[in-house]
């Protein structure tokens, strides 16, 4: 396959499309690869460009086309799309991503790490086990309070309940009941005890990794926020503007314009909901304490909780705090609460 120079990889579970064209766009392959025989056939091509989408297994195959000398590029799959030129199938995306890797306005996504996928991994699965235990506290407490069994809010309640469920001897609870709803309770501890494996291991990567520690330190970014946002640090850097993540984020109204008059929508929630998710928590949280602590409370919280609606709040909060994230992730430094920028002329003075 002497000649290619451009490779349009489209990634599959079992079998993968690949198009190749030339230096003179002339196509020189468009065929399908078994998994098996992927690394084979890039082992025997020279070093070429290969685009492929961001998806579940782009990283991995990116890191082993990068070992055998090629140069790898993700790219957005939104950004493929305009180029795909009839219907969706394998050979058609295959030849839109050998188009869209040659442009430069396609936007990328940077290639993570082993070790990166991993820490996020332990992050996904954590949140899926809280989903599911919170799930299994509603499904209890909802079963129980048929049978007008009803304890009150918060763990002390909750814990009340399990004491009846698990104690055979109380009456109250009909057999049938605890029948159905043991089970229940074992798959409750199982979540309980996953979610605490899956702490553990983020709490001793955040010990160890330096720029999780500096992120901790900024107002609104806990240990599991820091832990996060480190872990995706090669893509925080592939932005060229703090505002440019927070929007990615989804962070950002929607803005729908015509005739010159602008409407700002509702926020886009397009990206990484996660990290959007933790960063609007953690505003949630400090707009909550000062509404507690309004004599202590940092008085630009204050005012922005009187100028804007609670939830507006914690957005706009979180798309600062997201920000700051930016700042010191692409920038280094520590967080310094409260900082003012230098005026221009005292940063020419600054510099003379």
């Amino acid at each position: 396959m002497k000649g290619i120079t451009t490779i349009g990889l489209d990634l599959a579970k079992n079998v993968l499309q690949i198009h190749g064209i030339d230096a003179g766009q002339k196509v020189v392959v468009a065929r399908q690869l078994k998994r098996a025989n992927v690394r084979a056939f890039f082992e025997k091509l020279p070093p070429c460009l290969v685009g492929m989408e961001a998806c579940g297994s782009a990283h991995y195959w990116a890191r082993e086309l990068t070992r055998l000398g090629h140069t790898v590029r993700l790219m957005v799959a939104r950004d493929v799309k305009a180029y795909v030129r009839r219907g969706s199938t394998d050979a058609t995306d295959a030849a839109a991503i050998c188009e869209a890797v040659g442009r430069v306005h396609v936007g990328s996504v940077t290639v993570k790490t082993e070790e990166q996928q991993c820490l996020l991994m332990l992050h996904k699965t954590r949140a899926q086990y809280i989903e599911t235990r919170t799930r299994y506290v509603n499904i209890i407490r909802a079963h129980l309070s048929e049978l007008g069994i009803v304890a009150p809010e918060g763990h002390a309640g909750f814990a009340s309940l399990l004491v009846r469920l698990s104690d055979e001897t109380d009456t109250s609870v009909p057999a049938g009941a605890r029948i159905a709803l043991l089970p229940c309770l074992e798959v409750l501890r199982t979540s309980e005890r996953a979610v605490a494996a899956a702490e553990a291991a983020i709490r001793a990567a955040h010990k160890v990794d330096e720029t999780s520690r500096r992120l901790e330190r900024a107002d609104g970014i806990g240990l599991m926020t820091a832990s996060a946002l480190s872990a995706s640090a090669e893509v925080i850097r592939s932005y060229r503007a703090a505002r440019d993540f927070a929007a990615s984020l989804g962070l950002t109204p929607r803005i729908c314009g015509t005739g010159g008059e602008v409407v700002l929508g509702p926020i886009s929630k397009q990206g990484n909901g996660y990290l959007r998710r933790l960063l609007y928590l953690g505003a949630v949280a400090r707009l909550s304490w000062a509404k507690r602590h309004p004599q202590r409370a940092d008085p630009k919280l204050l005012r922005l909780l009187n100028e804007k609606k609670f939830k507006v709040a914690a957005i706009a909060l979180a798309n600062r705090q997201a920000r700051v994230a930016w700042a010191l992730v692409v920038r280094g430094g520590e967080y310094v609460a409260n900082h003012q920028p230098m005026a221009p002329a005292a940063r020419e003075l600054g510099c003379r």
